[in-house]
C-alpha cells in the first residue's frame, strides 16, 4: 500500500512538473522583445516608453512592461528609440555590369542590402531607373534577390534611366505600356511612375500624368534639367495632380524659376499653396540637389518636405548625402522634431505609394522596425556643395528587423557576450 502511495505520489509530481514545463514553453510565445525603448510610431500616435513584441514575423504586442519570460529573446533597447521600418521612398538599386548605362542595370546604382539596414532602411522605392523595357530584368536581378523590401516607380522612358540622350526620346514615353506593367503585371511591386532629366517642355511629364491616371498611382517628377528653363509653378499648378511628387524639393540652380525659394531665400507663395493642394515635397537629396540655402530658410519660414528620402547611389552616398540616417539627422538639426523627422520616413512615404500597411508598428503588420541613437555631441553635416552646417544631434541606427528577423546590430545590443555561459556552450 506504501509503495502504491509512493507510486502515486512520484507519478503526480511528474505529471506537475510536465505541466508547469508545458506552460513555461507555452509562456514564451514571443519571439522577440525590444525591452524599455521610447516607441515613436506617428501612425498610432505613439510616442512612449514602451516595449514591442514580435511573433511569427510580425508585431505582436506593443504595450509598456510586457514580462521578458514570455519571449524567447529579450533586447535591451533602453535610452534608444523604436521606430518602424524606415521608408526610403527615392533610391536607385538597379545595380548591374551594363557599362554603357548610367543607372539602370549599371554601377552607378547599388545593391540594396549593403545600404539600406545599416541606416534602419527596410524598404525602398526605386526610383525611375527601369521602364517598362527592362523591370522584369530589375525584377529578377534586384528585387527577387534582395532581403530589403524594393518597390519601385517605373520610368516613362521605356528603358528607364540608362542614358541622358535616351530619356529625350518622346517617341518612348509610351503611357498605356507603362500602365500595363503596372495594374496587369506587377502591381505587387510597382507604386507609381517617374519623370526625369528631360530638356524640353512638359512633354514627358503630362505623358507621365497620363499613365499615372490609366494606373492610379502618383507621379514623381525631377525637375531640374530643363532647357528652355520650365516654371515650376505652372509644373504646380497646371500639370501636377494632389498626390503627385515633387523630388530634389531643396535643390538650386542658376535660374530660381526652378527652386521653392527665391535667390533671397524666401519661400515662393505658390509653393505653400501648392502643397496644400495636395503635391508631395521630397527631399531626395542626392548627389547634387540638397542645398542648406534652401532647405534651412525654408523650414524656418514653416516650409517642411512632406517625405525624406536619400536618392541613394554610388555618387550620393560618397558625398554630402551618405545614408539615410544621416539625412535625418540633417533635419532635426535644422527644425524637425523627431517625431516630424520619423512621420517623414515612415507613414508619409507609406501612404503617398499607397501601401498603409508598411510603415507602423501597428498589430499583425510585418516586423519591420527600426531602433536609433540620438547622440548628442559636435557634428559637421554638409550639402552637396560641401558646405557644412554644425549640428549638436546625431542619429545612428543601432538595430535594424526585417520581417521579425535582426538584420543589422551596430553594438551587438543582441548579442551574448563571447565569454558567458551561453556563449560556452
Amino acid at each position: 500500500m506504501r509503495n502504491n502511495k509512493t507510486i502515486f505520489s512520484l507519478l503526480s509530481i511528474l505529471s506537475f512538473l510536465l505541466v508547469f514545463s508545458s506552460m513555461t514553453l507555452s509562456a514564451q510565445e514571443i519571439d522577440l522583445l525590444l525591452k524599455g525603448g521610447q516607441v515613436i510610431d506617428p501612425k498610432n500616435k505613439i510616442n512612449a516608453k514602451m516595449d514591442v513584441a514580435i511573433k511569427d514575423g510580425k508585431i505582436y504586442r506593443v504595450a509598456a512592461n510586457i514580462p521578458s519570460n514570455s519571449a524567447k529573446k529579450t533586447v535591451d533597447v533602453n535610452g534608444l528609440y523604436v521606430t518602424p521600418g524606415i521608408i526610403d521612398m527615392h533610391a536607385h538599386v538597379f545595380q548591374g555590369n551594363d557599362l554603357g548605362s548610367y543607372i539602370a542595370n549599371g554601377q552607378t546604382a547599388v545593391p540594396a542590402d549593403a545600404f539600406t539596414f545599416r541606416a534602419g532602411v527596410t524598404t525602398v522605392v526605386d526610383a525611375g531607373s527601369s521602364g517598362w523595357r527592362n523591370f522584369r530584368k530589375f525584377k529578377e536581378q534586384s528585387i527577387d534577390r534582395s532581403q530589403t523590401r524594393i518597390l519601385a516607380l517605373l520610368n516613362i522612358t521605356g528603358n528607364g534611366m540608362y542614358g541622358r540622350f535616351e530619356e529625350q526620346d518622346k517617341t518612348d514615353f509610351n503611357p498605356e505600356m507603362t500602365s500595363y506593367m503596372i495594374t496587369k503585371l506587377f502591381p505587387k511591386y510597382i507604386v507609381g511612375i517617374k519623370a526625369a532629366h528631360y530638356w524640353g517642355d512638359f512633354t514627358q511629364v503630362d505623358r507621365a500624368i497620363e499613365a499615372g491616371k490609366l494606373a492610379n498611382v502618383p507621379v514623381m517628377v525631377d525637375f531640374g534639367e530643363h532647357q528652355p528653363t520650365n516654371s515650376i509653378k505652372s509644373l504646380f499648378l497646371e500639370h501636377m495632380r494632389p498626390g503627385d511628387i515633387f523630388t530634389h524639393t531643396f535643390a538650386y540652380g542658376p535660374n530660381d524659376r526652378e527652386t521653392v525659394a527665391d535667390a533671397k531665400g524666401t519661400v515662393k507663395p505658390f509653393v505653400f499653396e501648392a502643397q496644400k493642394r495636395g503635391i508631395i515635397f521630397d527631399v531626395g537629396h542626392g548627389g547634387g540637389a540638397f542645398f542648406w540655402r534652401q532647405a534651412i530658410p525654408s523650414i524656418q519660414q514653416g516650409f517642411k518636405p512632406n517625405v525624406i528620402s536619400t536618392d541613394l547611389h554610388s555618387d550620393s552616398m560618397n558625398g554630402g548625402m551618405k545614408d539615410m540616417a544621416n539625412v535625418m539627422s540633417k533635419f532635426l538639426n535644422i527644425g524637425l522634431t523627431l517625431e516630424e523627422v520619423i512621420e517623414r520616413s515612415t507613414v508619409n512615404p507609406a501612404n503617398v505609394i499607397k501601401r498603409p500597411e508598411l510603415g507602423n508598428l501597428s498589430v499583425g503588420s510585418d516586423a519591420d522596425v527600426a531602433v536609433f541613437s540620438v547622440k548628442k555631441g559636435d557634428f559637421g553635416f554638409t550639402d552637396v556643395r560641401r558646405y557644412t552646417l554644425k549640428g549638436t544631434q546625431k542619429m545612428d541606427a543601432e538595430l535594424t528587423i526585417r520581417a521579425g528577423k535582426i538584420v543589422w546590430d551596430l553594438n551587438g545590443v543582441s548579442g551574448l557576450a563571447w565569454d558567458s555561459p551561453e556563449a560556452l556552450k
